[in-house]
């Protein structure tokens, strides 16, 4: 498996992409982030064309078993971000 872009990495990528400078282009990053977090954590979802949706899911109460002891434990709701992927990029995966 590929190693994952670091932000460094993604900010210089991006900067050559644009055209621009290093400073400008993680600027643009940290805004895109700040934007995604904001809407994502106050409930709503970003859809991310040709990526795919960040969204904010609730999972309800439920028991769940300790894997080393076994114990059933009770956890309480919580909310967890999903991202459901875009058929443009699975179909470009896999092509």
């Amino acid at each position: 498996m590929a190693k994952a872009l670091t932000k460094t990495q993604l900010v210089a990528a991006l900067a050559e992409e644009l055209g621009s400078e290093k400073k400008a282009a993680a600027a643009a990053l940290d805004a895109i982030i700040s934007v995604i977090t904001r809407e994502v954590s106050s409930g709503g979802a970003v859809a991310l064309p040709g990526v795919g949706k960040i969204y904010c899911r609730e999972r309800p109460a439920r028991m769940v078993r300790n894997p080393a002891t076994g114990q059933q434990i009770h956890k309480d709701a919580d909310k967890v971000v999903k991202m459901t992927i875009a058929k443009a990029l699975k179909d470009s995966v896999n092509s």
